[in-house]
C-alpha cells in the first residue's frame, strides 16, 4: 500500500479500510469501496483483484448439510462442508489437495497429495460459502468494536489433508480468520484436526492458540499403525507424551480425540477400557464416530450397540464421550468420505 500512499499514516488507513471491505463485508470491486479516494480505486482495480475460488458443484443433503466441490486457479478441486445444527453451524474446510497420510480407513488418504493451499485458498473457502449462503448480511456489530457472524459459528479443519503438515498457511489463515476486525472468530471456535504431526502441536498451541482434536482410533500402536501410518514415526506414546508436556490447557478445556468406531477393529471393550487408561489425568473430550462407508473401503461400522457399550465404558470413566451423527452421508460429506479428482502434478510431493 505505501506504493500508493506515501503518508505510512494514510497507507495504515487505507489497509484498515480495505481490510473491512473484504472481510466484514465481501466486497470483491474496490469500485464498491465508496470511502476510498476514486484515484486510489481505479490504481486498486488496475493492480488487484479480490478473487474467490470457484464452486463448481453444490450438492444438499437431505439434513441440510452442503457440500462445495471448488475448483483453484490451477484446475486443482478441494471439497468444503457446511453443517448446519440447531445451536450452532459448522464449516469444514480443506488445508491441502489430496493428503500424503494414507489413513486406511479415509477416503481422502486414497487420494495422493497434489499440493498445500495457500492461505488465500484456505480463507477462500470461508468467504465464498458466505458469498453463495448471503452471509454477510447476518454479521452484527458488538457495541461497534467487533463483529461476529450468525450463522456459522465454528470453523473445524477437518476437510482435505492434514492442517500440520501445511503449518504456515495455516496459521495465516487463522490469524485472518481470528482477526477482530475482520471476521472475528474466537480461538474456541477453530478447531485443528491433526493424525499426530508431533513437533507441530506444541507450535500450534502456542502460536495459533485454537483448538486441537487429535485422530487417534486405536489403542495399540499395531492397530494404529494400519489406520494412520504416521503413527510408525510419532507412536502412541510419543503423541499423548506431547499433548501432556507441551499443551498447557486453559480453565475447562479439554483435547478432543476422535475415534472412529470400526467392526472387528478397534471397537471391543477392552480397546475403551485401554483408552481410558491412556487418557487418564489428561482432561479430554471422546468423539465416538461410527464410520461412514466409502466404495472401495473394507471397512464396516460398528453396531450401534456395540458403539453405545463402548461409550458407557467411557462415561463411567467420567470422560465426556458424544456419539457423532453422522451428516451429509447421502452426498458423500460425512466424515472421512471427502475426496476430488484432482491428481498429483508435482513430483516429490
Amino acid at each position: 500500500m505505501q506504493e500508493f500512499e506515501n503518508q505510512p499514516k494514510r497507507a495504515s488507513m487505507r489497509v484498515s479500510q480495505l481490510w473491512s471491505w473484504i472481510y466484514c463485508h465481501g466486497i470483491t470491486s474496490f469500485e464498491k469501496m465508496t470511502n476510498i479516494d476514486k484515484d486510489l480505486r481505479s490504481k486498486l482495480t488496475k493492480a488487484f483483484v479480490v478473487s474467490r475460488p470457484n464452486i463448481e458443484k453444490k450438492e444438499r443433503s437431505n439434513d441440510g448439510t452442503i457440500k462445495y466441490l471448488f475448483c483453484l486457479d490451477d484446475n486443482s478441486k478441494i471439497e468444503t462442508v457446511f453443517i448446519p445444527e440447531e445451536t450452532r453451524s459448522t464449516l469444514c474446510i480443506s488445508s491441502q489437495v489430496g493428503c500424503t497420510l494414507s489413513c486406511s480407513f479415509c477416503h481422502t488418504g486414497t487420494q495422493k497429495l497434489v499440493r498445500n493451499l495457500s492461505s488465500q485458498e484456505i480463507i477462500g473457502q470461508v468467504i465464498a460459502v458466505y458469498d453463495d449462503l448471503d452471509l454477510w448480511k447476518k454479521m452484527k456489530k458488538d457495541r461497534g468494536i467487533s463483529s461476529y457472524f450468525e450463522v456459522i459459528t465454528n470453523i473445524v479443519f477437518m476437510g482435505m489433508g492434514e492442517p500440520l503438515l501445511n503449518y504456515e498457511e495455516v496459521k495465516k489463515a487463522c490469524n485472518i480468520l481470528m482477526d477482530n476486525k475482520g471476521l472475528d472468530f474466537s480461538r474456541r471456535r477453530i478447531t485443528l484436526s491433526t493424525a499426530g504431526i508431533v513437533p507441530k502441536i506444541k507450535m500450534a498451541h502456542k502460536e495459533i492458540g485454537c483448538m486441537i482434536a487429535v485422530s487417534l482410533h486405536a489403542t495399540e500402536n499395531k492397530t494404529r499403525d494400519i489406520l494412520v501410518p504416521v503413527n510408525k514415526k510419532w507412536n502412541i506414546e510419543k503423541l499423548l507424551g506431547s499433548l501432556r508436556d507441551d499443551v498447557e490447557l486453559r480453565n475447562s478445556e479439554r483435547i478432543t480425540f476422535e475415534y472412529v468406531m470400526l467392526d472387528g477393529v478397534n471397537d471391543t471393550e477392552e480397546d475403551a477400557r485401554r483408552l481410558v487408561k491412556l487418557l487418564q489425568g489428561l482432561p479430554s473430550k471422546i468423539n465416538l464416530i461410527p464410520f461412514n462407508s466409502w466404495t472401495g473401503s473394507n471397512y464396516k461400522r460398528s453396531s450401534s450397540d456395540r458403539i453405545k457399550a463402548f461409550r458407557d465404558i467411557i462415561i463411567k470413566s467420567r470422560i465426556p464421550s458424544p456419539i457423532r451423527t453422522p451428516r451429509g452421508e447421502d452426498i458423500m460429506a460425512a466424515c472421512g468420505q471427502l475426496k476430488s479428482n484432482s491428481i498429483k502434478e508435482k513430483a516429490g510431493i
